[in-house]
């Protein structure tokens, strides 16, 4: 897992910035909002992930691995995390504010 902040360099925060940079990273990208309560359990995929933030806070976590040990991360406006293809994790919307995010995917 990686998290990614937004760099202050790019330009203020934006769905059309970010989505162009996952776009330009090989990504298919979906739109999503997560209403308040909204909660992912333990879950994988077979594809590579980047789930983005562009508003609201977004609560990422995963068992210990292999090779790592167990970690959480709270994602907010701007904020991206890298899930590599059959990674183990969940997600939940943190507080009362809406997530709207970008759900980026691209095959392994």
């Amino acid at each position: 897992m990686k998290v990614i902040h937004w760099d202050p360099a790019w330009g203020p925060v934006s769905e059309k910035k970010m989505r162009e940079q996952l776009v330009a990273a090989g990504y298919d990208v979906s739109r999503y909002h997560y209403s308040p309560g909204t909660c992912f359990p333990d879950h994988s995929h077979g594809v590579h992930k980047r789930d983005t933030v562009l508003a609201g806070k977004l609560k990422i976590a995963w068992p210990a691995g292999t090779d790592s040990p167990a970690g959480s991360v709270v994602l907010e406006s701007g904020d991206m995390i890298e899930i590599p293809a059959g990674t183990v994790h969940s997600a939940e919307v943190v507080g009362a504010e809406t997530v709207l995010s970008l759900d980026a995917t691209k095959s392994p």
